[in-house]
């Protein structure tokens, strides 16, 4: 007997990112969401280009396909006078289309910057857990601007940047919910999550450099998915 091995749905943990930035492009005097033929705009009108995004929402078949969808995006942004990026989930697109990928986005002025892997659990272990290790909504002043402070030295983005993702209006965008990690009384880290369905998507799991390798990282993240839950 072989055992074939059958790799999760993609879909649930794709469809929880795109709505994530969604989420943080509504209700904005730049933002707008938009749905095109294949591709959807999420796009908050903010400096750091990341958060101008576009994404596929539907299979690609060919590098011709693809080439007309990063187009349609283009044209968009070049309309908007933004800069943007392309959130290309290899999923969607069969092999031909996977594989000349690069010289597509190349045509268009895009360069590949990271590669982030979508990880997918259905249950979390129960864990250990420091014992005056918490969780603190970011909803407005001194957390609010916490939550931007760790981000932004984590992440490694301009404050100002970060700020403008983050802004004050954030936690009245519903589906968004950003807290702050403290060990006692002192800020450690951040994390935030967005539910689709019964799909808990973690985002901004983030650890202050002097706090790093003592597992912090890990108990943040269980805490976050149980709050969420």
């Amino acid at each position: 007997m072989h055992h074939i091995f059958k790799p999760p749905d993609f879909r649930p943990v794709e469809e929880n990112l795109r709505e994530c930035f969604r989420v943080l492009a509504a209700q904005r005097a730049r933002g707008e969401v938009l749905e095109l033929p294949g591709v959807t705009i999420a796009s908050a009108g903010v400096s750091f280009q990341m958060f101008n995004a576009a994404f596929l929402s539907a299979p690609v078949t060919d590098a011709e396909e693809l080439d007309a969808r990063v187009m349609a995006a283009r044209k968009y942004f070049a309309s908007q006078g933004m800069r943007w990026s392309f959130w290309f989930c290899e999923d969607w697109a069969q092999h031909g289309a996977r594989r000349k990928a690069g010289a597509v986005f190349q045509r268009h002025g895009l360069n590949l910057t990271s590669e982030m892997p979508g990880m997918v659990a259905a249950a979390l272990k129960r864990g250990e857990r420091a014992s005056g290790l918490h969780l603190r909504l970011a909803a407005a002043g001194e957390s609010l601007a916490l939550f931007r402070q760790i981000g932004a030295l984590c992440f490694h983005v301009p404050p100002v940047w970060f700020g403008e993702v983050f802004d004050d209006a954030m936690m009245q965008r519903p589906g968004f919910r950003a807290s702050v990690a403290y060990e006692d009384d002192t800020p450690i880290g951040t994390a935030a999550s967005v539910i689709t369905g019964r799909v808990v998507g973690l985002y901004n799991i983030a650890v202050l450099p002097e706090y790093r390798r003592r597992g912090y990282g890990s108990m943040i993240t269980r805490l976050a998915a149980e709050d969420a839950l």
